[in-house]
């Protein structure tokens, strides 16, 4: 009996190969969001790192700028102290010449901007020559410079440490010389000093920013200046300070980030040794004030990368709710699409199965017959009916009811689909009481023994039928033959017809037999025993 398989559909097909949608989105805009993020970390650590580069090449080029004013001011009084000393060891002293040597002094004071004063000490410390009007009495030998002087009898200048003056009250940088007697022995000292805001008005013309620092001291690290100008701190050692630990370190010249002990503050410090003089001079900006514009510059870019990340994930939590609608849509589609083909496979069963008996209909047993019988004018194999009737069944009916009657049909379908062997085979209700069965490739030979099978199967059954002259419900059939050949087409209409005058011979010639078209007269049933 032919049986029917449901085919896969495309829906379940592409179900099997499709990919998690939202799971791709996610990651996709997620990985986006942390591109999008890290260039703008990139971009702004390098324009930091830019900024840095840019501020150190700039306080590098401002501490030789510091250092080259310095020097230069330093080398102005040597060259002054280098002509006054000359003078005196020369000419020697006496009131007269004294008197034309601070007329020089003066004069030299007054042409030259770095000079705050001159003069000079005997051998005792005492004061013998100044450009200054009034100069105090007293000795000057406990002076650095003096004491340097006494002990050593180098030639060159000598930078001592800043001291406050005596006479006006003002922070004075010393330059001295040695003066020498004929036979070479100490005679005293020649001085010249630097007013230490003379630097401060010199350093104060620097753009260095509000928390810049500008700084000017001996390479001992006694401080001579440091801008912003605290007296306080002139005069007081700094060698343990950042900027002369990394003198000691690293050499002459420096750039780094430090943090200052004076402040607390950090800042970008870049130093320089000025040479033959022995100071050194340092600038600093504060780490602060170099990368204000950059923070603010990134806190706008920053906030800008935020917005469009939260725009990203705004647009994607909706692609994604969508994809979900989608998905959950296509969900539910598929279950349609599931519940659909049952409901046609219901459909299908109930368009070719007869409701009572589960046989195949009158439909799907006119349809069956009519390919049948095209199949056998293609091949040339025969092809066989048989038209089975309950005999007596309306007395069957009436006698035992309806229900009882129902009962008796599924009974009598469930015998003939039980006694049909091959799968081609199809067993039919044709009506009311009537059944078709359909042999292909069967000769009428085997339609007679078929038939007679299945007779043999209802009769078996022993369904008691008291109306029936064997007391048992029977059948009748009749079984044709239909020998095509190539090209030669049957008329289904006629074949049954043919079918069912075999029947009704078996019916007249008694009941509970077969007719067939190979005898003229039905098989008798056997003796009943």
């Amino acid at each position: 009996m032919t049986q029917l398989h449901p085919a896969p559909t495309p829906i379940t097909s592409l179900t099997a190969k499709k990919r998690p949608a939202v799971l791709y989105a996610i990651r996709l805009l997620l990985l986006f969001c942390m591109l999008l993020v890290a260039a703008q970390v990139w971009s702004a650590w390098s324009a930091r790192q830019s900024r840095l580069d840019e501020h150190a090449a700039a306080t590098s080029n401002m501490a030789n700028a510091l250092a080259a004013q310095a020097e230069s001011s330093v080398r102005i009084v040597e060259t002054v102290l280098a002509g006054v000393v000359e003078r005196v060891e020369r000419d020697g002293s006496t009131p007269a010449l004294n008197e034309r040597l601070r007329a020089h002094m003066r004069n030299m004071v007054l042409q030259v901007n770095e000079l705050h004063s001159l003069s000079i000490y005997g051998a005792d410390g005492s004061w013998l020559v100044s450009s200054i009007d009034h100069p105090l009495a007293g000795t000057y030998a406990d002076r650095d410079y003096f004491q340097f002087h006494l002990n050593n009898r180098s030639r060159n200048a000598y930078v001592g440490k800043p001291f406050r003056s005596r006479l006006s009250g003002v922070w004075l940088l010393p330059v001295s010389r040695r003066l020498d007697q004929p036979d070479g022995s100490f005679a005293g000292v020649a001085l010249g000093t630097i007013q230490i805001a003379f630097f401060a008005d010199l350093y104060e013309s620097f753009d260095v920013g509000q928390e810049g620092v500008v700084m000017l001291a001996r390479d001992d690290g006694t401080l001579i200046y440091r801008r912003p100008l605290n007296e306080k701190l002139i005069g007081t050692s700094i060698a343990n300070g950042p900027v002369f630990t990394m003198y000691r370190s690293s050499g002459p010249v420096g750039t780094a980030m430090l943090r200052s002990k004076i402040d607390g503050v950090v800042r970008l410090y870049s130093y320089r040794h000025l040479g033959a003089v022995p100071l050194v001079v340092a600038t600093a900006q504060s780490k602060k004030e170099i990368l204000a514009e950059w923070e603010q510059s990134t806190l706008v870019m920053t906030g800008a990368t935020v917005l469009v990340v939260l725009l990203l994930a705004g647009v994607g939590a909706r692609l994604v709710r969508q994809i979900m609608i989608r998905d959950q849509l296509e969900a539910e589609l598929r279950i349609a699409e599931e519940h659909l083909q049952e409901r046609n496979q219901e459909l299908t069963v109930l368009a070719t199965r007869d409701g009572l008996t589960g046989l195949a209909n009158r439909r799907h047993f006119e349809e069956t017959l009519r390919l049948e019988l095209k199949r056998a004018g293609r091949t040339g194999a025969p092809l066989s009916l048989v038209l089975l009737d309950v005999d007596f069944f309306k007395k069957y009916n009436d006698r035992y009811g309806h229900v009882a009657g129902d009962d008796c049909l599924r009974q009598v379908a469930a015998a003939l689909r039980g006694g049909l062997a091959r799968p081609t085979d199809l067993a039919a209700r044709y009506g009311g009481e009537e059944f078709a069965v359909i042999l292909p490739a069967t000769g009428q030979v085997g339609a007679r023994y078929v038939a007679e099978r299945l007779r043999l199967a209802v009769l078996d059954l022993g369904i008691a039928h008291a109306a029936n002259p064997p007391g048992l419900v029977t059948i009748s059939a009749g079984a044709c033959t239909f020998h095509g050949k190539p090209g030669e087409d049957e008329d289904p209409d006629a074949f049954v017809r043919q079918a069912d005058a075999l029947l009704y011979r078996a019916k007249d010639e008694g009941r509970n037999r077969v007719a067939t078209d190979a005898s003229d007269s039905g098989m008798a049933p056997p003796a009943a025993t």
